[in-house]
């Protein structure tokens, strides 16, 4: 549902219903492009915030009825999407917010911070599905925050050994000063007990965040709610992963490969929705 090009955002699978494939591909392919623009290559941040700033003023004009100057891949299929789903543009400029955000690299003083990212980074993702869905209830999108921010921290976690190196961080200084830490000392020793006992916590700091959202996957009906189930279950599993590591991955990814495929089909069949709790996830919420 968020970052990393996207990698847990539904992007129309076999388990999304037909009809909302083509909306979901064409915000899909929005997001895309600006989390591209923000971050890949090897151009300067003034040059990737004057690129945003052309996106936006694209979105604009879509949104203002104009056929699209520029990226019309992906305006054009946007545009035709807005207008037939009546897509919550703000939503979408909450997006190139946090694109706008990211490519400087800032730094986070807080988890506060990191959260008030994730807010614009992640969980319009989720609000943007919940309205294809037709739900707006202030439970489903308190959930769906929940669920998203988690994937997005899940992906930050995931990430260490591909941002570190590259001078990003989606640290809170105060979680690292909690340990000891600081991002010199993780760039330059990589993965020590102070370090692991601090990913120890992320993670669990994670999973709760899951377990707050996880039973909206099994509120949504039919293919919509199989399809939540198995994101919420291959963020589940991403994090059993750096635990099997013992949470030294700043020099390892977790991934997940077709082999985890019936283990996730397992879980989203087994679990249930009146066993949906914390205790689902008590590998990671408990010590």
């Amino acid at each position: 549902m968020s970052v990393g090009h996207y990698e847990n955002f539904p992007v129309a699978s076999l388990l999304c219903p037909p009809a909302l494939r083509p909306p979901i591909r064409a915000i899909y392919g929005f997001a895309r492009t600006a989390d591209d623009i923000a971050d890949e290559g090897d151009a300067p941040v003034a040059q990737r915030l004057a690129e945003l700033a052309r996106f936006r003023a694209t979105l604009r004009a879509v949104e203002a009825g104009q056929a699209p100057q520029a990226w019309p891949q992906v305006f054009g299929p946007l545009a035709q999407q807005m207008q037939a789903w009546h897509l919550p543009v703000p939503l979408l400029h909450a997006l190139l917010d946090a694109f706008e955000h990211d490519a400087p690299n800032p730094r986070y003083a807080q988890r506060s911070a990191l959260l008030a990212y994730c807010a614009r980074s992640a969980n319009p993702i989720g609000r943007l599905l919940l309205h294809l869905y037709g739900m707006d209830d202030a439970k489903s999108l308190a959930e769906s925050d929940a669920i998203c921010t988690a994937l997005q921290l899940i992906n930050f976690w995931q990430d260490f050994s591909i941002d570190l190196p590259r001078g990003r961080c989606y640290l809170a200084d105060d979680d690292l000063a909690a340990h000891g830490l600081t991002l010199p000392m993780l760039q330059a020793q990589g993965d020590t007990p102070a370090s692991q006992a601090l990913v120890q916590e992320l993670v669990h700091w994670a999973a709760g965040l899951m377990a707050q959202g996880a039973p909206l996957a099994w509120r949504l009906p039919g293919r919509m709610g199989w399809e939540l189930r198995f994101v919420v279950c291959g963020g589940w599993r991403i994090l059993e992963r750096i635990r099997v590591l013992r949470y030294a991955t700043l020099r390892t990814r977790p991934t997940l490969g077709p082999g985890d495929l019936p283990q996730l089909a397992w879980r989203a069949l087994r679990l249930r929705r009146q066993a949906l709790d914390a205790n689902a996830f008590a590998p990671f919420t408990t010590r």
